[in-house]
């Protein structure tokens, strides 16, 4: 019987996780089976561990204990362990307490864990505890309590420095520590901070490794095995290299080893280039050895052949994550170009980049492995240096969302750069990149724009192109249409500061030209502050005075100049040094088109140790692209100097009793259902949204009674595909009876008529690939057929949702357009707010329609509901800390 197959076995509860020191640990909860390992995780604990667990020498665990450690029933006795390499490494658990106080009854728990000693300090307690927290709020647990010896510091600093709120009772040589396990803000941000910390960790140990092992090296050229062994070598990498060949004894010059087994010194990173049916047991070889992390360059899983040989390859896909992450290592790849690090520190290029790129500030991410190559090449080409690179293939492990993670603390990088195919846990990246793009800027270039890609649907998944717009607006991220844009906007982010504003003044020698650039700023929707010609005449200093004068103007937040012939020949250098010396200590951001050249030319390239070094000039081929980035830059710009707004707490709601009863409709439905407009009308009430008051009927004399005896006057009468409003008495719904053609019992709504006003739509979309999103629209045909909707993504802030209330061209309608009187705004934006919250408490609620949602001069009146439960399709990321799911 395997683990899942136990009766009450919660697969959903296993989990891997990345521990404090960046490696990767399993947990999963305790059954029967695990007896064997539970006795020899006991016996490898110290005396003194032990003694502080147990509060005695307990040598060995007795039989009774033993069964009654490892016989729980997942709902009042919870385990869990924690696995590396096949051996238990830690125990956490909770027994609920009984309680003398009847309203609190079986909500209390007891809560404790053990971590054998040569893994103490590395997180894996506060693990456990977020998790055990986790649960026991699924369960119904309210608080915990832990008894701890005094001279325990260690695990009361894990209580105390959790988030949680614990107060300490002391009696003799133990303390009591009690706390409510309730998720605030507080624990979220630890748990944020923790994992921000681990996972850049394990990131870096990828990066910045001591020793490479090339797991299928080849002294054949035109092997790929071969090309990975030289880049490394051409770098050159500071550490020592393995070359790995059973059928060598060295390659370039460097002994090489039949096995990792077999090589005679640490090991922190293994690049595997050997064939797709044989990494599974390089992985256990590595894992053994001890490697920290692997970069799995070989092909043959999940990317390519017919839908069964796709089927087959992501199930060796998923048992090689899985392996590696049992054994403490994470994977780049598989299928993937590889990493390189300029550091000078260790000079890595573990790719197949056939040229090194720049030393540099930009981090880039790219899935594509093909694509990377262009990518480097390109970057080099523009004079755009680069701190680390990494290709993640088909990214059955590492993802953009690690490398951000990393990024944001690394001094190294200014700026991150991303090629995407496909979210891994898009809610994940829209927290992680609203965090980051607040200090660093992110550009993105996002492919398969409305469609799957041809090729990529190994990573790809169809996304709608409102849902990654409404993402990367949300989330401060830059994004591009192409790769050429995406080098346009880094060449401006990492050579220029931000600008304050989005006044632009034109500095150059072309009335033409400078008509052009005015022209594009129209285009792009900014304001062109002055217009400079200095004239074709003008000397080198005149047209560095010309900037001087533009630049100090306070109306002016950045310049455009423009130098290309005609022009006294043999000038240029002279004018690009006026111009480097006209940009000196000043914080307005400067670009040009000179000369026609496209990157960061030597005339105005600032000397230094990266490339380019800040206060060179960024070129470009045409004024218009030279305005494209500015004005993309400008409105990140602009977006990182606004508040953002928080998630604001909300009166009315109660998301336990609407989890409670969520749950309960899924028991009854396993597959998902549409639910009732009465089951509607209550699992909405828990998020205090209240539908004008209605009842389903059955016959015409039911209808006048529910009106007369319950609603009041004047109703409304709907069935399927027809409604009849104003009905002001018994009289008024025998009429609209008749004229629906209604037998006598048949079934209708009666609904009080709600306030006049504007009928607008508010709803929530699941996205399979990206998570929840809200859309806003005004009704009416016009609406509907031009899709005039905004979008935004879930969980809203108070600003996100006076944006999306407000983002709609027909939004005037609201605010008096044409004398009519103005709908109540705040109430939309707190009705957005309240089904945000619902989105984010119940993932498993995958559709919800509030129209018509009358949008009236006090208050806004829901008419109707649909909602719509399904099997969770997308990770909830709210809770513990884990690694994204295989």
């Amino acid at each position: 019987m395997t683990d899942a197959d136990h009766e009450g076995y919660p697969p959903r509860w296993e989990a891997d996780v990345v521990a404090s020191d960046g490696g990767t640990v399993h947990l999963r909860p305790l059954t029967p089976g695990d007896a064997d390992a539970l006795v020899a995780f006991h016996a490898r604990l110290s005396v003194r561990t032990r003694y502080l667990r147990y509060f005695s020498a307990y040598p060995i665990i007795p039989q009774r204990d033993l069964i009654r450690f490892t016989h729980v029933d997942h709902i009042d006795r919870v385990a869990l362990a924690v696995w590396l390499g096949g051996e238990i490494i830690a125990v956490g658990r909770f027994d609920r307490l009984p309680d003398n106080d009847p309203t609190r009854l079986g909500r209390v728990a007891e809560v404790a864990f053990v971590v054998a000693d040569e893994h103490q300090g590395r997180g894996i307690g506060s693990v456990l505890l977020e998790h055990l927290a986790q649960i026991g709020r699924e369960r119904g647990i309210e608080r915990f309590e832990a008894l701890v010896l005094a001279e325990n510091l260690t695990m009361m600093r894990v209580f105390l420095d959790a988030g949680f709120q614990p107060s300490r009772h002391r009696d003799g040589s133990e303390v009591t520590l009690e706390f409510d396990i309730a998720a605030t803000e507080r624990t979220e941000k630890v748990m944020r901070e923790r994992e921000l910390r681990a996972e850049s960790r394990s990131i870096r140990r990828l990066l910045f490794p001591t020793s490479v092992a090339v797991i299928g090296a080849s002294a054949d050229p035109g092997k790929i095995g071969h090309l990975v062994l030289e880049n490394l070598q051409r770098t050159p990498f500071t550490g020592p290299i393995y070359p790995v060949n059973p059928h060598a004894r060295s390659i370039n010059g460097v002994l090489a080893y039949p096995s990792i087994r077999d090589v005679p010194g640490e090991v922190d990173l293994a690049v595997l280039v050997v064939p797709a049916s044989d990494v599974g047991e390089v992985v256990a070889e590595c894992g053994a050895r001890g490697v920290h992390g692997l970069i799995v360059i070989s092909a043959g899983f999940g990317e390519s052949g017919d839908q069964h040989s796709r089927s087959q390859g992501h199930d060796a896909q998923r048992r090689l994550v899985s392996q590696a992450r049992a054994h403490g290592m994470r994977v780049v790849g598989p299928n993937c170009l590889g990493v390189i690090n300029t550091d000078a520190g260790v000079s890595l290029n573990a790719s197949l980049a056939p040229v090194a790129p720049l030393p540099g500030r930009v981090g880039f991410f790219c899935q594509s492995g093909a694509l990377g190559v262009a990518v480097l090449g390109e970057a080099a080409r523009r004079g755009i240096g680069v701190s680390t690179f990494v290709s993640a293939g088909n990214r059955a492990d590492v993802s953009g969302n690690d490398l951000l993670q990393y990024w944001e603390g690394d001094p190294a990088t200014e700026i991150a750069l991303l090629y995407l195919e496909s979210f891994g846990n898009p809610r994940k990246f829209a927290r992680l990149a609203r965090r980051f793009a607040r200090r660093k800027p992110i550009v993105a270039v996002k492919s398969g724009r409305g469609s799957m890609v041809a090729g990529l649907q190994h990573t790809s998944v169809e996304v709608p192109e409102a849902s990654v717009q409404a993402l990367f607006e949300a989330s401060g991220v830059i994004r591009t249409e192409t790769l050429a844009e995406l080098f346009d906007v880094a060449m401006l982010l990492t050579t220029q500061p931000l600008p304050t504003g989005d006044r632009v003044a034109v500095v150059g020698h072309s009335t033409a030209l400078g008509v052009l650039v005015a022209d594009a700023l129209a285009t792009a929707g900014l304001p062109l502050a002055r217009l400079v010609d200095v004239g074709v005449d003008a000397s080198p200093v005149e047209f560095g005075d010309a900037l001087r004068t533009a630049l100090a103007a306070e109306d002016v937040d950045a310049v455009v100049t423009i130098f290309v012939p005609p022009m006294r020949r043999g000038e240029e250098d002279e004018v690009a040094r006026q111009l480097r010396g006209a940009i000196g200590g000043q914080a307005k951001p400067v670009l040009s088109t000179f000369l026609g050249f496209h990157g960061i030319p030597a005339a105005l390239a600032v000397p230094g140790e990266f490339f380019p070094t800040r206060g060179s000039i960024p070129s470009y081929s045409s004024p218009e692209r030279a305005v494209t980035a500015l004005a993309q830059v400008m409105r990140y710009a602009q977006w990182r100097r606004r508040d953002g707004g928080q998630v604001p707490e909300l009166s009315g709601v109660d998301p336990e009793a609407a989890r409670q009863y969520a749950d309960a409709l899924m028991a009854a439905e396993p597959a998902g259902q549409a639910l009732s407009l009465a089951q509607s009308h209550r699992l909405l009430g828990y998020f205090g949204i209240t539908l004008v008051p209605c009842r389903t009927v059955r016959g015409q004399s039911a209808a006048v009674d529910a009106a007369a005896a319950e609603l009041g006057w004047p109703v409304a009468l709907k069935v399927p595909g027809a409604v009849r409003l104003h009905l002001a008495g018994a009289r008024d719904v025998a009429e609209a009876w008749q004229s629906l053609d209604l037998t006598g019992q048949s079934e209708a709504v009666v609904q009080l008529m709600a306030p006049r006003g504007v009928d607008t739509i508010l709803q929530m979309h699941d996205d399979r690939s990206f998570g929840s999103l809200i859309s806003f629209g005004v009704g009416g045909l016009a609406t509907d057929l031009l899709h005039d909707r905004a979008y935004a993504v879930v969980p809203l802030t108070s600003l996100d949702a006076a944006e999306l209330i407000s983002g709609p061209k027909a939004f005037p309608l609201l605010t008096g357009y044409g004398g009519a009187e103005p709908a109540d705004v705040p109430a939309l934006v707190e009705m957005a707010l309240r089904l945000s919250r619902l989105a984010d408490e119940l993932p498993e609620v995958v559709g919800c329609t509030l129209e018509p949602l009358v949008a009236a001069a006090e208050g806004a009146h829901v008419l109707s509901a649909r909602i719509v439960l399904a099997r969770v399709s997308t990770r909830d990321d709210l809770g513990a800390r884990r690694l994204r799911g295989l």
